[in-house]
């Protein structure tokens, strides 16, 4: 009953919120299983962290992704969900759970991406390594929002800045920790997934979707695994209702100007976000968008 009930919030819980458990499933299982058979860790962490070996590379070309559901310990793990989950309600309130998933995804690849190249062309990086940890997607992430909405105000303890603030604050942070940090690698992917999180909103608030192509190939992926029973064909007949017709057409021309006056108000709520932040919003207003995000 109880696994019933965990596999039910699973399913029903918004996309953020999966991301989360997928990812402190997999540090479990990544942890917990070499202890159990008494091995070490590298054993199984190997084929799925991002290597700058180039034949491991060709061999394991999953690691582009997989490597960002990886993390090196608790820390690691809970600060990057924590960021994961505070900016994704941001994102939540304006766009569809698909986007917020392309964002993450993208971020992090094209953040692997980066940390690949510049470890190839940079002189200051020599011999093997790897990169492991969902930095460059949640950066992404955080880039995106503040990108798209740079006067929201978020509260952190006792001050409220705004979203463009933090964003800029989490460059400089890997911006000055490029020459001085161990972990220069990792600064260059969580600059990585920064730089596609501003591209992104920038062209989106152009009206340029650059991720549509990722959720195009996500929805097909996800009809291979879709289990729609299969209709079985009947006879068709053909039916004459000119009156009904006309009145079907009725319909959809009021649900077609119905869609355009939402439509229109939604971007003047967005307009809005832009210009003063989401506390400017009335609660109607927010009720209003976070309706209109669920459809």
């Amino acid at each position: 009953m109880a696994a019933n009930s965990l596999s039910y919030q699973f399913k029903n819980a918004n996309i953020a919120v999966k991301l989360i458990v997928i990812n402190v499933a997999v540090f479990i299982v990544f942890n917990l299983v070499p202890w159990i058979v008494q091995i070490n860790n590298d054993i199984l962490t190997k084929y799925f962290v991002l290597p700058t070996d180039f034949i491991k590379l060709i061999k394991q070309p999953w690691s582009v992704l997989s490597y960002a559901f990886l993390h090196a310990d608790v820390w690691h793990l809970l600060w990057n969900m924590l960021y994961l989950y505070v900016f994704s309600r941001f994102i939540l309130n304006l766009f569809t759970e698909k986007r917020l998933l392309t964002v993450y995804l993208l971020g992090g690849i094209v953040g692997g991406i980066a940390f690949l190249i510049l470890y190839y062309i940079l002189p200051a990086f020599k011999g093997e390594s790897y990169l492991l940890g969902a930095s460059a997607a949640v950066n992404a992430i955080i880039v995106f929002i503040a990108t798209y909405s740079p006067n929201t105000v978020i509260r952190v303890f006792f001050f409220s800045v705004k979203l463009w603030q933090i964003a800029v604050l989490f460059v400089l942070i890997d911006l000055l920790g490029l020459p001085t940090s161990g972990n220069a690698g990792g600064s260059i992917a969580h600059l990585g997934g920064a730089a596609f999180g501003y591209i992104y909103a920038m062209q989106l608030s152009k009206g340029n979707d650059i991720g549509l192509w990722f959720e195009n190939i996500m929805d097909t992926m996800s009809s291979w695994f879709s289990k729609t029973p299969s209709r079985k064909k009947t006879p068709l007949r053909t039916v004459h209702r000119t009156t009904k017709q006309k009145s079907k057409n009725t319909k959809t021309t009021k649900a077609n100007v119905s869609k355009s006056e939402k439509q229109q108000e939604i971007d003047a709520i967005l307009d809005k976000i832009s210009k003063s932040g989401y506390d400017s919003l009335s609660k109607a207003e927010k009720d209003f968008l976070f309706k209109a995000g669920k459809e």
